[in-house]
């Protein structure tokens, strides 16, 4: 089955639009998701348990990285990015 994560990104940070960049630019490395950024937002498309699988590791990461964050996420099962 194939998802779409519309994902936002709130650090407790002042420097918070290079933690956001840093975020994206990681996601942006890896293979089988299609990514699409928006002002407010990130899409995130690919194999359910691909993207799934990548958003744990990606999660962990950047709190081990950046420290205490916010993430809000849509999962939009079946939809497919235009």
């Amino acid at each position: 089955m194939q998802l779409t994560v519309e994902l936002s990104l709130h650090p407790f940070n002042t420097d918070y639009k290079t933690l956001i960049k840093d975020f994206i630019a990681e996601l942006n490395k890896r293979e089988g998701l299609v990514v699409k950024t928006s002002v407010t937002s990130t899409m995130i498309h690919g194999e359910y348990g691909h993207v799934m699988d990548n958003l744990k590791e990606l999660f962990a990461w950047s709190h081990g990285k950046h420290g205490r964050e916010v993430f809000v996420a849509k999962f939009i099962p079946g939809h497919e990015l235009t």
